[in-house]
């Protein structure tokens, strides 16, 4: 690693930013930046935001580029770290020194892909454009990578996933990051009730869907239980607890039809059950106060012969009756799906109600 220089050209963007672009060869690039690819360290917390590599991708590129003619125009965008220094020398130009003596400043936003495919290539004097702007901090280079790639076809599962640790982004991703933010807990704190099982970017084995998860405390906090935690100090932590708790008792009372299952064989783990179930755990904490799996236990025991996650039919009317796995991940079937379920709870409670 050494110092490298390049003359560039700045634009005149946010007053606070430096942004401007210069050329370069492949290996400078990867001599001074990460390609920072997203993963867990050992106690969960998010580490980097890259996707991982697309191998079909990559060859695809890097069978273009032995080519002779092989352009490459679209820049590959930087983000810095500290250790880059800008002199201005006049009329919109100037020299960029970038210090990689210790460490690679700056890190890769897009263009991964471009620059893995290169660096397997030998073509002498082959530069790439470089459009690089200076982060003062990871927070905002994460920001900046969650913006620039959301309008792009990055998938929604690493979006999602790095959410909850960006700050500064506009108010569309407010309510999705707080709820990306529980799931992330309920899915990488040890001894939570879902532990290991949402399916995200960093755990693919995962069966449930984060989406239906997201939705589920999306539910809960536009108009609902979580909604009322809003103005406690601890306002995070109960919409934790609450939802934990829901699914202890979920595992509790439906065991068979939770336990080792996936979405295919069980109903209960599908989107439309996941989602559908979030209105089961809104009645009871609302008709009977329930926040524990202890309070929540007696109205899933009260409501498990009404359900058929994994056998029987689903009987939502007179005129529609369904097999077991005959309801689909649509906004229709889980408003169908939801209303049966806290009709027959209801039900279930009065009919409890009037035997005791």
């Amino acid at each position: 690693m050494s110092i490298y220089c390049f003359k560039a050209i700045r634009a005149n963007q946010a007053a606070d930013h430096d942004v401007f672009s210069f050329a370069a060869a492949p290996e400078d690039i990867l001599a001074f930046s990460e390609i920072e690819r997203v993963g867990r360290e050992e106690d969960g917390q998010l580490r980097g935001f890259q996707r991982h590599q697309v191998a079909s991708h990559i060859k695809d590129i890097k069978d273009y580029l032995t080519r002779e003619d092989a352009l490459l125009p679209n820049a590959v965008i930087i983000a810095f770290l500290g250790n880059v220094k800008v002199k201005d020398i006049g009329d919109g130009i100037v020299e960029i020194t970038i210090d990689a003596r210790k460490s690679k400043p700056g890190f890769v936003v897009d263009g991964q892909q471009r620059l893995t495919a290169l660096s397997g290539l030998k073509k002498p004097g082959f530069q790439v454009f470089v459009s690089g702007l200076i982060c003062k901090d990871y927070n905002e280079l994460r920001q900046q990578f969650v913006l620039i790639n959301n309008t792009r076809p990055l998938p929604k599962t690493l979006i999602y996933e790095l959410l909850p640790t960006v700050e500064g982004l506009p108010a569309r991703f407010t309510a999705r990051q707080f709820a990306a933010r529980i799931v992330d807990r309920l899915n990488f704190t040890r001894g939570a009730s879902l532990y290991g099982q949402i399916r995200q970017h960093t755990n693919p084995l995962g069966v449930i869907s984060d989406t239906a998860m997201q939705k589920f405390v999306m539910n809960s906090a536009s108009n609902g239980a979580i909604r009322e935690f809003v103005n406690s100090e601890d306002y995070e932590n109960k919409a934790f607890d609450l939802v934990n708790e829901f699914f202890t008792a979920v595992e509790n009372v439906f065991h068979d039809e939770w336990v080792d299952m996936n979405p295919k064989t069980s109903r209960l783990r599908h989107g439309a059950g996941l989602v559908a179930m979030s209105f089961v755990m809104e009645s009871l904490y609302s008709s009977q106060g329930a926040t524990t799996s202890e309070e929540f236990e007696p109205g899933l025991e009260a409501l498990k012969e009404y359900t058929a996650w994994t056998s029987g039919q689903w009987r939502f009317s007179e005129d529609d009756v369904r097999p077991w796995n005959g309801i689909q991940n649509t906004p229709s079937d889980i408003d169908i799906l939801a209303n049966y379920l806290v009709r027959s709870l209801k039900r279930a409670l009065r009919k409890a109600k009037r035997a005791a």
